[in-house]
């Protein structure tokens, strides 16, 4: 929604962000084609190497999310795979020099707790960091041996958007280096890239490593950076690095080493003083029901995603149109949302989002109203709002398994219009004062522009989802000549609600 509001300064401080929930650890920008980052790592299981990345309980992870994330600039999570624990600490940083969006920084930290045993499998770890450019961009390699003791930059490039930028690496342990580029125009399927190229490694030298080689002009790059573990590292990334004053060297020193330890653990006790003012628990909560109540609104904002893709809507049987496979697509449509699950189901689910802006506007109304008019944006001529968005290849990659008439939405369906709760939500906390006046003045603002909007859904559901009694709606899209299930699924789930 083309608001001032969602603008300016307030575009560019999300611009930047965690905003790939299907991966364990991932950062893009709320951008069409971006500048893609993520965290690969060796896991073992039963005696031999398992590749992590995506989200999946087959994974059979002891624990992996957020602890804190306040949904801007700050987010620490952890994750148990087996006897090694890894800790993933995401932080943004704008400061003078910087380009679009500012600079952004990872630490990682790579634990065992399990140092006693001899197995040589469990005594080092493989980390494998990347970049991606979604739109070809050229990547350039810093050299081709890596040696970080003497110079932390790995990889350079150039875009529209940010400007040039650098990628560094530092740590205080001598870390083994190795890299792997890569020509693609896909990025959803980056494991099996990694996987095969480690595997040719392995059968022609009996190593676990990545090939220091690199396909001509590579828009991915892999970093493989190996040590015995205990070990830490920092990635700073940093933009605008073409001006003469953007003080490249400091702002790396800033977002590296006892300078970043430093700012996440400020950054940390702002999200615990922000959270007891949101939710005012303290004397409410055990301690330990406190913890849970943080890493649920961590993982709620961690778990925003951004997506741009095409819908697969169904055709109708009576109807003119002609598309492959019987669907045609949707226009091309940006989503910027929070999911209902990591591993199952990172994408945006109309029905789900209402129940997650009644948690996300407490804490942050403006990341709220973002969501919200994304989602209104996608709404058609008719009022109606695809209920599923299954936008792009690495959305569509977590869908592979599912059957067609799944993934096609249908005109016909909808889901509960659970948004409408979050606006009578707001116009509650605006009656009970628990906005200031510029919050209050920007959902005003807000609502005055989404009415259309929010009026066409309402008509859309009072004439295509009616049942006969006033006030009532029915279901739509359950098979009743299926005798096998004993809830037939339904793609509108729900058969009364009542009008706000």
């Amino acid at each position: 929604m083309d608001l001032p509001q969602f603008q300016g300064e307030h575009r560019e401080s999300l611009y930047w962000g965690t905003y790939r929930p299907h991966v364990y650890f991932g950062i893009r920008a709320r951008t069409p084609r971006s500048l893609v980052a993520g965290l690969m790592w060796i896991g073992v299981k039963d005696g031999m190497y398992h590749m992590r990345h995506v989200c999946q309980d087959s994974d059979e992870l002891n624990t992996y999310g957020w602890t804190q994330h306040n949904g801007r600039d700050f987010g620490h999570q952890v994750l148990v795979d087996q006897g090694l624990k890894l800790t993933t600490s995401f932080l943004k940083s704008k400061s003078e020099g910087s380009g679009y969006g500012g600079d952004w920084a990872v630490h990682i930290d790579v634990q065992t707790d399990k140092p006693e045993l001899d197995n040589e499998m469990l005594r080092h770890g493989h980390l494998f960091f990347y970049l991606a450019d979604e739109s070809g961009h050229v990547l350039s390699l810093a050299g081709d041996n890596l040696d970080t003791d003497k110079n932390s930059l790995l990889a350079s490039g150039s875009r529209s958007d940010i400007g040039d930028w650098q990628l560094h690496l530092k740590s205080k342990e001598v870390l083994e280096l190795h890299y792997s580029g890569f020509r693609t125009p896909h990025i959803h399927n980056l494991s099996d890239l990694v996987q095969h190229n480690l595997g040719a490694q392995v059968r022609k030298f009996g190593q676990m490593l990545l090939s220091d080689s690199s396909e001509d002009s590579p828009n991915i790059l892999v970093f493989q950076i190996s040590e015995r573990i205990p070990f830490k590292a920092d990635i700073a990334f940093v933009s605008g690095t073409k001006v003469k004053t953007s003080k490249v060297k400091e702002r790396v020193s800033r977002l590296t080493g006892a300078s970043l330890t430093s700012l996440l653990q400020d950054k940390q006790t702002e999200f615990d003083v922000k959270f007891e003012r949101c939710f005012n628990v303290a004397d409410k909560l055990e301690p330990d029901s406190t913890i849970v109540g943080k890493a649920a609104i961590a993982n709620m904002l961690g778990g925003i995603g951004y997506f741009y893709g095409q819908s697969k809507i169904s055709i109708p049987e009576n109807s003119s149109l002609r598309g492959h496979d019987n669907f045609i697509s949707y226009w091309p449509a940006e989503l910027y949302t929070a999911v209902p699950s990591r591993p199952f189901f990172p994408r945006g689910f109309l029905w789900d989002e209402g129940f997650h802006q009644l948690l996300i506007w407490r804490w942050d109304v403006h990341i709220c109203l973002d969501i919200i008019g994304h989602w209104l944006d996608l709404m058609n001529i008719d009022g109606w709002i695809p209920r599923e968005q299954i936008l792009g290849s690495e959305a569509l990659s977590k869908c592979s398994k599912l059957p067609e008439e799944v993934v096609a939405q249908y005109p016909s369906n909808g889901n509960p219009p659970t948004l409408y709760l979050v606006i009578r939500d707001l116009l509650d906390g605006m009656e009970k004062n628990k906005f200031t006046a510029t919050e209050s003045n920007g959902i005003t603002s807000f609502l005055e522009r989404a009415f259309i909007r929010l009026e066409a859904w309402f008509q859309w559901y009072n004439t295509t989802q009616k049942g006969k009694e006033m006030g009532s709606y029915y279901w739509h899209g359950r098979d009743n000549k299926v005798t096998w299930e004993l809830n037939p699924q339904v793609s509108l789930q729900f058969s009364t609600f009542q009008k706000l």
